[in-house]
């Protein structure tokens, strides 16, 4: 994708990807430009699960495929799900064989049994493995092959099924995004699959959701949720509409993520993680993300580790790199996290942010190095070679080659 780049959009609920996707944001960045906003339906507000059944109706759904994983079947949601999907005569099938960071091979199984039960809207409740899960279910179901093939920007050519996402954690921002995420685990990477077809046709957020999640898990999403707020917003493809999502997203995170680790069954500050995930969401899937997101896929593809943890300790690095390339908008991003930087040089801005997400990764439980994840000396040279693969590296705000992205892995050991 070249600087700048917003994919395009399209009213089809059956959508094909866009060719022009990778187009460049015409006009000078200080005056009119011409840009594209994606977003899907958004059902948002305590009690918003009860709409499910109805949107899945109205999406067209008969036989709808579930995606799930079991700690939302034990947590109940998913029983929920299926009597409400039952109250609009349709008949569900579902799908509980998803791993967090979801494997090749599981979405090929889901995608078998999406044939024979003759699947047709799709619908994801769980965390960002789900969904992405689910996605892949989508692009195989219109597309055919393996879910590897699809690896890049704009590869799923054929029109994919309706697709409705539920989330019930408070970061990936799956449920708006244009993202799959998907280990291939021949390789041991993570793949990201990227395109407007893959922009989900309704998302619904329901805050209740979130009271389910462990301790870890919220820590983890919300860090994630942090991330890709700033690196959208210092994104080479950032636009004022997703600028404004993603500032908001940054207070949201900063000044409620510690109230929900403390509070787990409070829906105020719920409610406001809940909003910082879907916002943030809408920002870096409008303005793509940066090499925090590229290095992280590499981590999370060889450990299978958690990536909203392994973000919260890049995060702070990045910052630093790239604050040489655009110091100045740091400065909004520290403003928003809650910081008094008055008039201070960007690149201090920059130091300060990143001190402040290194002391919220430390409140919530983070680790300080990739070393204690099991990241080992001898994995920097293959890790720092394939971000160089990754999509998400392409609009970082500061150019990086491998030696760059190996010193960053290196500092963050």
């Amino acid at each position: 994708m070249r600087p700048g780049g917003i994919t395009s959009t399209t009213t089809s609920r059956h959508r094909h990807a866009d060719p022009e996707s990778a187009s460049e944001v015409t006009g000078p960045s200080d005056g009119p430009f011409l840009l594209k906003f994606h977003a899907p339906e958004i059902l948002f507000g305590p009690g918003s699960l009860d709409e499910s059944g109805r949107a899945a109706a109205r999406l067209g759904a008969q036989r709808p495929f579930v995606v799930s994983d079991p700690g939302i079947v034990e947590a109940g949601w998913v029983d929920e799900l299926v009597l409400l999907l039952r109250a609009e005569g349709l008949q569900p099938t579902v799908w509980t064989s998803v791993t967090p960071n979801p494997k090749d091979h599981e979405i090929a199984a889901a995608y078998e049994r999406y044939l024979e039960v003759g699947g047709d809207v799709i619908v994801a409740i769980g965390g960002g493995s789900c969904a992405d899960a689910a996605k892949g279910v989508a692009v195989l179901a219109g597309n055919g092959g393996d879910i590897r093939d699809y690896a890049g920007i704009d590869k799923v050519d054929a029109p994919i099924p309706p697709v409705l996402i539920i989330p019930s954690t408070s970061g990936t921002g799956a449920d708006v995004s244009q993202f799959c995420i998907v280990t291939d685990t021949d390789r041991r990477v993570k793949l990201t699959i990227m395109g407007r077809a893959l922009v989900p046709d309704i998302s619904i957020t329901d805050p209740r959701l979130l009271t389910t999640m462990p301790e870890d898990l919220n820590a983890a999403t919300g860090l994630d949720a942090l991330t890709h707020a700033v690196e959208s917003f210092v994104s080479r493809a950032h636009n004022p509409i997703a600028d404004g999502q993603a500032l908001s997203a940054v207070g949201l995170v900063c000044g409620h993520l510690r109230e929900t680790m403390d509070h787990p069954f409070d829906l105020g500050p719920r409610g406001k993680m809940a909003q910082a995930s879907l916002q943030a969401g809408m920002a870096f899937t409008n303005a793509i993300l940066g090499a925090t997101h590229a290095m992280s896929h590499q981590v999370g593809g060889l450990l299978d580790a958690p990536h909203g943890v392994i973000n919260g300790v890049l995060l702070p690095h990045v910052i630093r790199y790239n604050a040489r390339a655009a110091p100045d908008r740091f400065v909004g991003l520290a403003r928003s996290a809650g910081l008094t930087v008055g008039d201070v040089p960007g690149d201090e801005a920059a130091e300060l942010l990143a001190d402040h997400v290194r002391r919220l990764a430390d409140d919530v439980g983070v680790p300080r190095g990739l070393r204690d994840l099991g990241v080992r000396e001898e994995d920097l040279d293959s890790l720092s070679a394939t971000t160089l693969e990754d999509a998400c590296l392409t609009t970082n705000p500061r150019a990086a080659d491998q030696d760059d992205i190996r010193a960053l892995f290196r500092g963050a050991l």
